[in-house]
């Protein structure tokens, strides 16, 4: 017992320690693109199909969190939830936050950074995932690894979806999730001031971007 909550106390840590690293990430990344700006012409009209693109993606985004909160919010590490969005993908948390990080990247309407912005997030959740995985294979036993076996670690497979006829919600945690979207929805007032920025002259555009 004491082995398990020393373990849990380290994931803990290790959760807090991803979240720090990933903030000084868009931190920089965000510094960045003060200076980028899109290539645009007048006729293509790329530039507002990729914002409106990136908006979808937000809220597409923030919906399937606030989704899979309704099955795991408060459980991750006290049962093996494989119903709703987890009998598809072992992380639906992390493919929907990936989608949100897609969506901000379209916010100044590039579609390269788009891309990147989804690679980056991708290859951040991807250590994460396996941390997590150890922790919680050594909590559940044979019923997790049951589980790494039987539904994909990322990308959903939607012909495994299966579902229950009611669950267990516990508001705190469906609200901290809406909260936490809010983030992602929050790059559209903030990269349109920066656009409003470089069209104006007050911040250099040192790299052009499709």
């Amino acid at each position: 017992m004491e082995d398990t909550v020393a373990k849990s106390v380290d994931l803990d840590r290790f959760q807090y320690r991803r979240k720090l690293a990933l903030a000084a990430l868009l931190g920089v990344m965000f510094f960045f693109l003060l200076f980028v700006r899109t290539f645009e012409t007048s006729e293509d009209g790329l530039h507002e199909f990729v914002e409106k693109f990136g908006i979808a993606a937000i809220l597409l985004a923030i919906l399937g969190r606030m989704w899979c909160t309704l099955y795991i919010g408060g459980r991750k590490s006290a049962e093996v939830v494989r119903n709703g969005p987890y009998s598809v993908t072992r992380n639906p948390l992390y493919f929907f936050s990936a989608i949100g990080a897609i969506g901000v990247g379209a916010m100044i309407g590039s579609v390269t950074v788009a891309m990147l912005f989804g690679v980056l997030c991708y290859i951040a959740f991807h250590y994460v995932i396996l941390v997590e995985e150890d922790h919680l294979t050594r909590i559940f036993g044979e019923p997790y690894r049951a589980y790494l076996r039987e539904v994909p670690r990322f990308f959903p497979a939607p012909g495994l979806y299966r579902d229950l006829d009611a669950v267990s919600v516990k508001p705190w945690a469906l609200y901290r999730t809406f909260g936490d979207g809010l983030f992602f929805l929050a790059a559209y007032p903030f990269f349109e001031f920066v656009e409003h920025l470089q069209v104006t002259g007050t911040l250099p555009v040192l790299l052009h971007l499709y």
